[in-house]
Formats: C-alpha cells, structure tokens, sequence
C-alpha cells in the first residue's frame, strides 16, 4: 500500500491524480470525505496511524515556524517507524536553497531520515512556477515589481514535481538512500516573466517590498522573513540551479519537462480571471 500524506493540498492532490484508479493507494488528508482517504493530521500523533502501509509519501508539511514543522515531521517518521512502514519518501527543497529560512525544517527532517532504520528517498524539489506566479505577479499595468535583481530562479511545474514523486513512490527500490535534486532546466529572471506577459521589469527594493507584505496585513509574522529570504536568494544569484549538481528531474520524469515560462504565464493570466 502507498500512503500520500496532505492529498489535499496542491501538490499531494496531483501526486493522487498520478496515482488515480490504483487499489493500492490510500490518500491521507486531514479531513477524509471518503473510503480511499484515511485522516492524517501531523498535528495529531493519535491519527498517525500507518499499519499496513508500504511505502509512505511525506508530502513537506507546509509553513510553519520551524520547531512546528519539525514536530510534524519527526511524528510523521516515527509513526512510520512504529508500523514497520518498508519505505519513505519525503519531499525536501532543493540543495540551493540553504539561505532561504525554510531550508532548516527540511535538512533537518532528511537528517532525521537518515538516522532511521526506515529505507529512504528524499525528493529535493525546486520552488514551483506557479509560487514564481505569486511573488512575481505583475501590477494592474503588467509592471513586475519584485525585487529579484538581476537573478534568476530554476522553477519547476508542480505537475512535474507530482508525476516524479508518484514514480518513486510506485517503485521506491532503486531509489533507497538516494537525494534526488529536481529543479527547472532554464532558470528565469524578472526580464524573461515580464517578456512572457508583455508586460515590464521595474524591481523594487527588498525595504519597500517587506512594507508592502506587512502592511496588506494577510501574512502571518513568520511568513515575512520567508518571502523575504526567497526574495533575496534569487537576486543574490544562489536559486539559479547552478549549485546543484545532478539535476534528475528530466531523468525521472522520462520525458522533457514542462516550460516553467509558460506555467509562470498561465497561472497568471488565470489570476487575471
């Protein structure tokens, strides 16, 4: 049996949509609507309940401060390892992503893997297109104002992240032990997104951005410093791919991976309405 933790979030639900039709699959999400889903709630060690699975999919537990998802985490892998669950999967952020401040809660749940007597695959996923589409989304006149520098960002289509983790976790014996690294191929800058949308490039500084984040009053306290954080490391050059080393996102996806230019104007043009 394969168990996807967070079914239905953004990215658990595609892997589910991966995996549709399968008896084998079960989707964990906090609030089951039906016999194929079992409650999995991270924040209730009571509903970790993994009996009978074989192979657990970790889908990263969201945002959070750090010890919130660290306890989520550590839950999660202990309750795999009390019911003898053979194998896990669990999806991480990309090894160039150290000097965001979401990377800890990540390096420490693959350290917390890798002291387990569980089998292990660690899926380092980019940031996605569409997340590209959100701290990147152009002003009523097509004027892109994040302040990304002149730096680029390696995005990857969630679709394609979802169809790699659904692999994996399908056949997760070759992939024992293995840090896979899956970022996009062609790395994108502000200039590129603004092109895409016919629209223009007009970075702003990271002092008024912070003040345009706070004062829209929607972002919780520790969301600040993570925008932030990923605001700085795409214009500092460190989100770019090229501190990676083996991409193997074509490689496990068998096929060319979707244009992350067109996902980023899509989804754009989808918040347009």
């Amino acid at each position: 049996m394969i168990l996807i933790t967070g079914a239905g979030g953004a990215l658990g639900g595609l892997v589910a949509g991966e995996l549709a039709g399968r008896d084998d699959v079960v989707l964990g999400t906090r609030t089951p609507r039906s016999a194929a889903e079992r409650r999995v709630d991270f924040d209730d060690p009571s509903s970790l309940d993994f009996t009978g699975v074989d192979t657990l999919l970790i889908v990263s537990a969201g945002y959070g401060e750090d010890d919130v998802v660290i306890a989520r985490h550590d839950a999660a892998i202990s309750a795999a390892e009390k019911a003898g669950v053979r194998h896990v999967v669990y999806t991480s952020l990309s090894g160039d992503g150290d000097h965001l401040t979401y990377a800890l809660a990540h390096r420490w749940t693959e350290r917390r893997l890798a002291r387990s007597p569980l089998a292990w695959t660690v899926l380092r996923n980019g940031l996605y297109a569409e997340f590209l589409a959100g701290i990147a989304a152009p002003g009523p006149d097509g004027t892109i104002a994040a302040p990304l520098g002149g730096g680029r960002l390696a995005a990857v289509a969630r679709a394609d992240l979802a169809a790699v983790a659904a692999r994996v976790a399908s056949r997760p014996e070759p992939h024992t032990g293995r840090i896979h690294e899956l970022v996009g191929e062609l790395p994108l800058g502000g200039a590129d997104l603004a092109r895409a949308i016919g629209g223009s490039y007009r970075p702003g500084s990271l002092a008024a951005t912070r003040a345009a984040i706070t004062a829209g009053g929607e972002a919780l306290p520790y969301q600040v410093p993570m925008l932030l954080s990923t605001y700085s490391a795409i214009a500092g050059g460190f989100l770019d791919g090229g501190g990676i080393g083996d991409n193997a996102l074509r490689t496990l996806l068998g096929r060319e991976p979707r244009p992350a230019l067109d996902v980023y104007a899509a989804t754009v043009a989808a918040a347009r309405g």
